[in-house]
């Protein structure tokens, strides 16, 4: 099926082309300058000291989380992670041998609720991921005074928010570690890629040792320290990405623009659905536009299916879903349906589309009128 609105755009330009002209005049496409150039450039852009560029933004969440062992965590200890978001933030936490800690979520937010955390802390825990869903920020000065408090970690899962702030400063920035997805929606695209940014040193170098088997950074010597795995980025990738490094800004600000239009032509439908607004003082990264569905009665599938269909061509995603509770894949871990109501509402009555900086006006306003001609028939 061909969609006229799509999550994403990647359009090869001149710039990106010289870059891959250089790795095959060069013959090297493993890990290597252009991946250099790249962690530099995520550097400038976002301020953080140190930057890992990795092969996906799963593999930065993992990485992310084999840190911990570096920091006292045991096999099967525990990461405080929200009931709701992309699978791949669980998985990476059972990836890294870590035992993921579900919290329920605040439905206008998707994001964890800050105070249900402290009721999941145990001596087994070590770390709380906040992801910024769908752009927005956590709350993150609260999460940080519990982690302070309870001399835990915070990892945050920045892969759908790059460049977002939460009052002033930049998501990444509030705690250890912060990782990102360079998948073809997101912001900056490497096809496939990640990065995992911290302004610790420390866990710097236990990032670029997980990152390659375990071995110590910048070594290619059978000498592994720690566990570790392939999360590698090529250059391939990076070669990708690096143009977009230089136009962040100005793509960040179209998006920007095109959910505020979107948002400001449904005012008037506002008693059908929550969408993802800006809390005073804070700038969320412009994901994707999200809505959920304010009553059941108005029904996730067949909105999905009318903005789906072959004649209208609108690319739409479910809005996650309830890990533990609404997903097969965590069925062993023993948690049952309403154990966590506000993210299985969320799961079942959500959905979000894309936003873009190559749609056009006439673009958005097809997606509007789509909308509001479902909507009309309530």
């Amino acid at each position: 099926m061909s969609y006229r609105i799509q999550f994403g755009d990647l359009r090869i330009d001149d710039r990106t082309r010289g870059h891959l002209l250089d790795i095959i005049n060069g013959n090297w496409v493993s890990e290597g300058p252009k991946v250099k150039g790249l962690e530099a450039g995520w550097k400038k852009l976002f301020g953080y000291e140190h930057n890992v560029a990795m092969s996906s933004g799963t593999s930065a969440d993992i990485a992310a989380c084999m840190t911990l062992y570096d920091f006292g965590a045991k096999r099967g200890d525990e990461v405080i992670v929200p009931a709701l978001a992309f699978a791949a933030v669980g998985n990476s936490v059972l990836a890294a041998g870590l035992t993921p800690r579900f919290v329920d979520i605040e439905k206008d937010t998707m994001n964890i609720n800050p105070y249900k955390i402290d009721e999941k802390i145990n001596d087994k825990t070590k770390a709380v991921m906040a992801v910024h869903t769908m752009g927005k920020p956590c709350e993150m000065d609260v999460i940080c005074d519990i982690a302070e408090r309870n001399n835990l970690k915070v990892i945050e899962d920045c892969c759908e928010a790059h460049g977002a702030r939460y009052k002033g400063k930049i998501v990444g920035h509030w705690g250890d570690v912060a990782t990102f997805s360079a998948y073809a929606a997101h912001l900056i695209c490497c096809g496939e890629g990640g990065m995992s940014s911290t302004n610790n040193e420390e866990i710097a170098e236990v990032l670029r040792s997980v990152k390659s088997h375990g071995r110590r950074p910048g070594s290619i010597y059978f000498d592994h320290e720690r566990h570790g795995l392939n999360f590698k980025m090529n250059d391939l990738g990076a070669a990708i990405g690096l143009p977009q490094i230089d136009d962040f800004w100005d793509t960040f600000q179209k998006r920007r623009d095109n959910i505020k239009y979107l948002l400001s032509k449904t005012e008037d439908l506002k008693e059908f659905a929550i969408f993802n607004l800006e809390e005073k003082n804070d700038v969320n990264c412009p994901h994707a536009f999200s809505l959920t569905l304010r009553d059941p009665i108005y029904n996730m599938d067949a909105l999905y299916s009318f903005l789906e269909d072959e004649k209208k061509g609108i690319m739409c995603k479910r809005n996650f879903g309830s890990m533990p509770t609404q997903h097969k894949a965590f069925k062993f871990m023993g948690y049952e349906f309403g154990d966590f109501p506000e993210a299985e509402y969320v799961g079942s009555n959500g959905l979000h589309f894309g936003c873009h900086h190559h749609l056009t006006k006439n673009d958005l306003d097809y997606a509007l009128e789509r909308l509001h001609e479902y909507f009309e028939r309530f």
